[in-house]
């Protein structure tokens, strides 16, 4: 009876072991498996190509190029130019109402020399002297609305020829001279000749008429603009410029200016 039971404790035991045995078996296989799958997916997914950047990304677009700070100044130079001209006898303008030509628009017109320029529908012209283009545009848009519905107005300037200037003294080539464009003093004495051997070129004298007929003076050095130490000056309208030097000093000449006014207003001008 006692070896029936020992028996039957051995073979519980035995089978007990056993079940424990291929449980553990069991789970080793499992994470082998699960490592393996795991193993496999991280392969599949090293395997799988990545996607190209995409076109809408900014990183990857060209920078374009700035455009040059010189440019800018150029354009924003001239257009001012032209915006700040007052008009007068001799410059050469086009008046263009869009959709309205050759009927209303007249090209190429020569100021005359009472700056009133003749155009269709407007019986008395238009007096165009002292004002830039764009207020000749704004009048003659005012007028014509009596007579066109909506008229869209454009006044250009195709070549200016009434503001001059002068450059006199110690210089190779002196004389007056049209301002077609914004002149500087040194450019001006350039296209003069240059200044002479007795000219001093640490005195240049720019001379303006102010608003109210008087003469204002102001003394730049050319010496100092080409050594990049003085800003560049810009004439005005109606402008001199003297290069003092040996025998012809700032003082000799506005007398000899005062003079010539004096005997304009006298006799008159035969120019």
């Amino acid at each position: 009876m006692k070896l029936l039971v020992f028996l039957r404790t051995t073979f519980l035991i035995a089978a007990a072991l056993a079940l424990t045995a291929t449980v553990s078996v069991g789970q080793a296989t499992a994470g082998k498996a699960k490592e393996g799958k795991k193993g496999s997916a991280a392969k599949g997914a090293a395997k799988v190509p990545l996607p190209a950047p995409s076109s809408d990304s900014t990183d990857d677009l060209p920078v374009p190029a700035e455009t040059p700070a010189g440019d800018d100044t150029v354009l924003k130079y001239y257009d001012n130019y032209l915006k700040e001209y007052r008009l007068g006898p001799s410059d050469i303008i086009s008046v263009e109402v869009f959709g309205q030509c050759p009927e209303y628009c007249i090209l190429s017109k020569p100021v005359p020399p009472n700056a009133r320029i003749s155009y269709p529908l407007i019986r008395e012209g238009i007096l165009v002297a002292g004002k830039t283009v764009e207020q000749v545009a704004v009048e003659v848009t005012a007028k014509l609305d009596e007579f066109i519905i909506d008229p869209k107005v454009s006044v250009t300037l195709e070549k200016a020829m009434s503001t001059r200037y002068a450059v006199m003294g110690n210089v190779a080539a002196p004389g007056v001279r049209i301002m077609d464009r914004k002149v500087s003093v040194y450019e001006a004495i350039l296209e003069s000749g240059g200044v002479t051997r007795d000219g001093n070129r640490d005195k240049v004298y720019i001379i303006s008429y102010s608003k109210d007929g008087k003469l204002s003076r102001q003394t730049v050095s050319l010496k100092q603009m080409e050594a990049g130490k003085a800003e560049m000056v810009f004439l005005s309208p109606g402008d001199q410029v003297f290069v003092e030097g040996k025998g012809f000093t700032i003082g000799k000449f506005l007398s000899a200016l005062g003079q010539a006014s004096a005997a304009r207003t006298l006799f008159g001008s035969p120019f």
